[in-house]
């Protein structure tokens, strides 16, 4: 049995079973989940499975039924355990649990390891391995990873733009909420793009008919919110626009990977308020790598980039094998017969022809582009000033020496993370035993923390605070010289 947060993952676990059971005819796999034919399953249940990977609301349906026999199961996978604990299936996962058989290997993957899923496995997994794997960084370093500096009122018309500018075949576009999806949705499509939403309103059969014309081509954009995208695996994805800020970094990550899957190149595009900007330095450790800054497409960008696909498109027409010998005659002496009847010659008939083409839009813009550049300028003035801030936080607190039995020590952890002073003396209290009274001055910046903390710490503590997390990060505490 697998348990998994959304249906698009459960569909896509089970499809990966079904490839790991090729030529081993009498394996079966069935996903089970909600919105899908809840008899279907049922027959295909009794028929008799080897493998069930399922949302937990359906699995509790089916046990509930009796039509889910646990008295055979003998492997459990919760897989991405975080991501159900922040669904709150946590309950759910616990009642579950409580149903199988007690003898039973036990699996459990998690992108962090929050507290509540810590307990989880300790309470119901037997003396377990933990293993944690590294993504290798050249895998990150395949999407080029961007950012645009923007106010909230702003953001539809810069999206446009850089849509009208990119050449990528498919594009995913996340945002934050159902409305925002659909209010997205309606103001791509009347722009003409060839847009379709997934979020969380829209039923099972008409996510996969979306999916499945997402992945053949009927559909180049799509807008959808986190949980709708969850395991989200299609090819032709070669952009990700997230034009909301995501909650927290894993989220940024899960969002990312639409794009640049197994080995292929892909492009990630943040659309950051100017109080957002302040968690770029946190997505970019997590990540591994710089997200460099990108300016809203100007109004010369885009007819740059217009005339070179106008250009792009005439040449390869003139090498379209699907040309019809007999149609180009008639063409060729319909142009004979406007040179001599209209007198014109060949290049006013091939700009006329341009036109027609163009229809009534023309094919360069003229868009009052001021609000870019205030952009631009708004952005300059507020760095300006968080150098400043940071700066002179920064200033005050060196300035002050640790108390002479104190070491002042750096926390790779800080406001972007939502540390608050008291997640930091909870957390050291609870691994060192230290009383909260010990713990000197702790200074929160964007990136990092400061903190004093009693002279003399032993090694084992040390190396045990290093690997503490806070916030489901890790402290990484280091001397701070």
């Amino acid at each position: 049995l697998v348990l998994t947060p959304t249906r698009e993952l459960a569909m896509q676990v089970a499809d990966s079973f079904a490839a790991y059971a090729e030529g081993h005819p009498k394996i079966k796999v069935l996903a089970i989940y909600g919105g899908s034919d809840f008899r279907s399953q049922i027959n295909a249940l009794k028929r008799g499975v080897d493998v069930v990977v399922g949302t937990p609301g359906r699995v509790m349906d089916h046990m509930r039924q009796g039509t889910l026999v646990q008295k055979g199961l003998s492997s459990l996978v919760l897989d991405e355990a975080d991501e159900m604990l922040r669904m709150g299936f946590i309950d759910d996962i616990e009642w579950i649990l409580e149903q199988l058989p007690e003898e039973k290997q036990m699996i459990l993957f998690s992108a962090t390891m929050p507290s509540e899923i810590r307990r989880l496995s300790k309470r119901y997994l037997h003396d377990p391995a933990e293993i944690t794997i590294k993504a290798k960084k050249q895998d990150a370093q395949l999407i080029k990873q961007r950012y645009i500096t923007i106010q909230n009122s702003y953001k539809l018309a810069a999206l446009k733009r850089v849509l009208e500018t990119s050449s990528k075949e498919a594009v995913i576009i996340f945002a934050r909420t159902k409305v925002i999806t659909q209010r997205l949705a309606e103001a791509l499509e009347a722009a003409n793009h060839n847009v379709a939403v997934l979020n969380g309103d829209v039923p099972q059969n008409l996510r996969e008919r979306t999916i499945e014309r997402l992945r053949l081509g009927g559909i180049d954009i799509l807008v959808a919110t986190d949980v709708a995208a969850r395991g989200l695996d299609v090819e032709r994805i070669e952009l990700v626009i997230n034009y909301d800020m995501p909650f927290d970094t894993e989220a940024y990550v899960h969002r990312i990977g639409r794009t640049g899957r197994a080995g292929r190149n892909g492009e990630a595009i943040l659309f950051a308020s100017p109080r957002e900007r302040s968690y770029l330095n946190n997505l970019e450790r997590v990540v591994g790598q710089k997200i460099e800054r990108m300016e809203v497409p100007s109004n010369e960008f885009i007819n740059q980039f217009r005339l070179e696909r106008l250009k792009t498109q005439l040449s390869s027409a003139t090498s379209d094998p699907n040309n019809d010998d007999k149609e180009f005659e008639i063409l060729s002496n319909l142009i004979d017969d406007m040179e001599t009847e209209y007198e014109m010659s060949p290049k006013e008939i091939a700009m006329n022809a341009l036109k027609l083409a163009n229809g009534k839009s023309n094919l360069l813009i003229n868009e009052d582009e001021r609000w870019i550049s205030q952009q631009e300028s708004f952005r300059k003035r507020n760095d300006r000033f968080d150098d400043r801030s940071r700066s002179r936080r920064k200033n005050n607190f060196d300035s002050k020496s640790p108390e002479r039995d104190k070491q002042r020590y750096r926390l790779d952890v800080g406001h972007r993370d939502h540390i608050k002073p008291g997640n930091i003396v909870g957390a050291i209290a609870n691994e060192t035993g230290l009383k909260g009274k010990m713990i000197g001055r702790i200074q929160i910046f964007d990136d990092h923390s400061l903190v004093d903390l009693p002279k003399g710490m032993p090694t084992d503590i040390f190396q045990n605070l290093k690997r503490l997390k806070v916030m489901n990060k890790e402290l990484n505490i280091s001397l701070n010289n």
